[in-house]
């Protein structure tokens, strides 16, 4: 059966349809296996809790048991392309309420998932474009900057023609976490970012980047995240920031920043990292042409976003139990799990060379093996016949060149979201294969 070019992109090998892939060969194993390489949730009692009794409350309007007519006309029906219109209420009131944005329902528009979400932006601010001032009507080739590299993997695959992406190459500081060395830090280049030809020459059609970062945990500062904005508005280009691990929910955040938006910033939400992956629900906070066109390629894509996400947490956005649930219990979670995952990894590997990334955010540590005598690619493998799940990190540079960085291939990330016992085990297992490795090459 032959495909067209849009069916061949879609078809061939990637780094998410493989993570993913051996993600679901892994849940159907018969043999245990240490998940650490998949971006699921944890499974944290109280908000798995506080979310079973609000979908509970759906279907009843009080205490006698009587049902929720509303709620079932709700999930019964189709909501326009924009999205479930009580949980755009809510939210419009949420952002309003905690930063003072002025929003209305038109700054507001559904995905089913943050990744539906950047498949439409990437391709409105990615890609070809028509060159106006060229009478010979040709068009104009557009990416997508990555200002920090690595960067999440999931972004790479989403063009429907091509891959659109230029990106810079992060600065690398040592640095000590909790007053321990032995961490290091990436931080924006903002001289190659400025001097980028593809900027300075009108190919760049938005600058996006995820905060915290996806797989590092790393977090912008707010001086970078003020100097991208202002070279942004300056360019005449949007700044799309990716907050799925970020404030204000799930809020894994644990250095000192903060949330800004103005009409050319277009920020993205989803209810996954607060416990809730399997009900595909991401936001964008746009200008209203943005989320116009975003309600438009919905109505083409899916018809419209699902509503039962939004169902459930509606009552906990207009209600501020989402942001309680964020401050008060998932970032405590992932700090802890954190400072368990790298007490853990210097029991293992302490005299060896790793260098873990400061960590400052999202579900994942990120660990450097320097001067490794294989790639990481290799150490998957060799990890996954262990029954150890890991990603490689070559996958997270969309838009550089890693064939001649040697940086690309000495990382993985490794997720702190599975219980103590199989963060013990799995990283027992990277432990003993890395120091081998290490060994051997003496």
């Amino acid at each position: 059966m032959k495909f067209s070019k849009f069916g061949q992109k879609f078809t061939q090998p990637t780094g998410i349809s493989q993570l993913m892939d051996d993600l679901g060969d892994a849940l159907k194993s018969d043999q245990p296996v240490n998940m650490l390489g998949g971006g699921n949730p944890a499974k944290i009692n109280a908000v798995n809790e506080l979310f079973l009794e609000t979908y509970k409350a759906l279907g009843l309007d009080n205490d006698a048991g009587v049902p929720n007519s509303s709620a079932i006309i709700s999930m019964a029906n189709y909501s326009n392309p924009q999205g479930d219109a009580a949980f755009i209420e809510a939210l419009v009131g949420f952002f309003n309420r905690h930063y003072d944005w002025n929003l209305t329902a038109e700054n507001i528009a559904l995905t089913n998932g943050s990744q539906n979400a950047f498949f439409y932006l990437f391709n409105l601010f990615g890609g070809a474009f028509s060159d106006k001032s060229n009478t010979d009507n040709q068009t104009v080739d557009k990416s997508i900057l990555l200002p920090l590299t690595p960067e999440y993997i999931g972004y790479s695959d989403v063009h429907v023609e091509g891959q659109h992406f230029a990106a810079v190459l992060p600065h690398i500081d040592e640095v000590t976490h909790e007053g321990e060395e032995g961490f290091f830090k990436y931080r924006v280049d903002f001289e190659a970012l400025e001097n980028l030809p593809a900027l300075k020459e009108g190919r760049i059609g938005a600058i996006c980047c995820s905060r915290p970062t996806n797989p590092t945990g790393n977090v912008l500062t707010d001086e970078e995240m003020a100097r991208l904005a202002e070279i942004a508005k300056r360019y005449e280009i949007p700044l799309i920031i990716d907050n799925a691990y970020g404030m204000p929910f799930p809020n894994i955040i644990y250095s000192d920043a903060h949330l800004n938006w103005d009409d050319n910033t277009i920020l993205c939400f989803s209810l996954s990292k607060i416990g809730l992956p399997g009900m595909r629900t991401g936001i964008i906070v746009a200008a209203p042409e943005v989320i116009e066109a975003v309600s438009a390629m919905n109505a083409v894509v899916n018809l419209a976003p699902t509503r039962f996400g939004a169902a459930i947490a509606t009552p906990l956005v207009a209600d501020d139990r989402i942001k309680q649930l964020s401050d008060d219990v998932i970032k405590p979670f992932y700090q802890q799990q954190a400072k368990t995952a790298i007490t853990l990894l210097k029991k293992e590997l302490g005299d060896y060379p790793l260098v873990i990334h400061k960590p400052e955010g999202a579900i994942f540590l990120w660990l450097w093996f320097k001067d490794l005598p294989i790639s990481t690619s290799e150490l998957y493998e060799t990890l996954k016949e262990k029954g150890t799940l890991i990603v490689p990190s070559e996958y997270f540079f969309p838009g550089v060149d890693v064939s001649d960085y040697k940086h690309a291939h000495e990382c993985i990330r490794m997720s702190i979201a599975a219980d103590e016992q199989t963060l013990t085990d799995g990283i027992a297992v990277i432990g003993e294969v890395v120091r081998g490795l290490y060994d051997e090459a003496k």
